[in-house]
């Protein structure tokens, strides 16, 4: 704890140290308010954690900022609002004094073969790696995935739905080798997903996560493997809402590639809610401001979910990327009638046409979602996807010590 609080202590304050420059980045954004929105670019220059630090410049000032080395790549946070079109200028500098201790802000524990990511000591999601050899139970789901203020917001094997897990991406309605593999409906027995490993896992200041290679099984053969990354980033000082990202990568297992039919749901992002949110207690808006009882079919580039829970009103906001397959995808979304008015909704990229996977290729899906307490405006939704869907420029110039 005392870690925790000195970390909050630096990221606040600022510091007038004019340390050796490694590298600046200026940032434009584009037409529309971010807040505490992650970024990064192409970095290959080798640095040495402990040695160096991410600073904001604000006219004399140098603001401590939350930043994260990955191979090839440099995220850091732009912390609080940033206005459209302004431009924000960050240094990556050394260290005055190297630093004894580097505090991650999001972590990632697999134990007994659930993976929980945690910032700051709240748990944000689990992902689940181990399964059970029977019908209804499988590995390879997110679950639970908690509000901000604790609340569980999504469901495992509803008793009408056993199949359902969480957040899931199984394709229903396939061919494989000539027979058709439904991958989703597992009481069929004829295809499910599963973990195998994981590829690398994440913690640090600006996102914590993993990578997991899941095979997607037609009986006992593979027909194709995922890797499915998932990155939870730092929320800032805002308590009431935090940001993650799920990511598909899939690559055919065999020569034959494999034809995704079309179908009304299955694949992409699906989602059962918890079975607190009901139709009398729960609001879905898209971007074309459809509802739930006339979003099903219809193409949105989010859609936004806000329920009543036992620690007050929470939702998500869900973030389709441009470049998916046939985007802005179609939703497949139960109306208010059905299940008891409970709610499971679908990105599904075959629901209006099939598409056809090739040996030797990948084919890649990406989402964005926002977890929130109390609600999000139309507009705040808006600039979320815009900020996903056309992230603010990040120009990088090495310095190498210059002054």
């Amino acid at each position: 704890m005392k870690n925790t609080i000195t970390l909050i202590l630096l990221l606040c304050c600022t510091i007038h140290l004019h340390a050796q420059q490694v590298a600046r980045f200026t940032v434009k954004a584009g037409a529309y308010p971010y807040a505490n929105l992650p970024v990064s670019c192409a970095f290959d220059t080798l640095v040495d954690r402990e040695n160096v630090e991410m600073v904001e410049i604000k006219g004399k000032e140098r603001i401590v900022t939350p930043f994260q080395i990955e191979p090839g790549k440099i995220w850091f946070i732009m912390t609080g609002n940033t206005q459209p079109g302004e431009t924000r200028l960050f240094e990556l500098q050394g260290r005055k004094f190297p630093a004894k201790v580097i505090i991650d802000l999001i972590w990632s524990f697999d134990t007994t073969g659930a993976l929980t990511i945690s910032e700051m000591g709240k748990a944000r999601l689990q992902y689940h790696s181990i399964g059970v050899d029977s019908i209804y139970h499988r590995s390879g789901f997110i679950h639970p995935l908690w509000a901000p203020n604790g609340q569980v917001l999504t469901n495992i094997q509803p008793k009408d739905h056993l199949h359902h897990y969480g957040i899931w991406n199984p394709f229903t309605h396939t061919s494989f080798q000539g027979k058709e593999v439904d991958f989703w409906n597992m009481q069929k027995k004829e295809g499910r997903v599963d973990f195998v490993s994981f590829v690398s896992k994440h913690m640090g200041q600006v996102f914590g996560g993993f990578k997991a290679l899941q095979q997607h099984m037609a009986g006992k053969v593979k027909a194709m493997d995922e890797i499915l990354d998932v990155k939870v980033y730092y929320s800032g000082t805002d308590a009431s809402r935090y940001t993650w990202d799920y990511t598909s990568t899939l690559n055919c297992a065999t020569v034959e590639g494999i034809t995704l039919l079309q179908y009304r749901y299955g694949g992409g992002f699906g989602l059962r809610a918890t079975a607190d949110w009901k139709a009398d207690n729960t609001t879905l808006i898209t971007d074309a401001g459809n509802t739930r009882n006339n979003t099903d079919s219809t193409r949105a580039r989010w859609v936004k979910v806000t329920g009543n829970t036992a620690k007050g009103r929470s939702g998500m906001l869900i973030l389709c990327a441009p470049d998916n397959y046939d985007a802005p995808q179609p939703l497949r979304v139960w109306d208010d009638k059905a299940q008891h008015g409970e709610l499971m909704l679908n990105y599904s990229p075959t629901k209006m046409k099939w598409w056809n996977l090739h040996y030797g290729r990948e084919y890649q899906q990406r989402y964005r979602v926002v977890v929130f307490d109390n609600d999000l405006s139309v507009a705040e939704s808006e600039a979320a996807w815009q900020a996903f869907a056309h992230p603010p420029k990040v120009t990088c110039v090495l310095l190498h010590g210059k002054q």
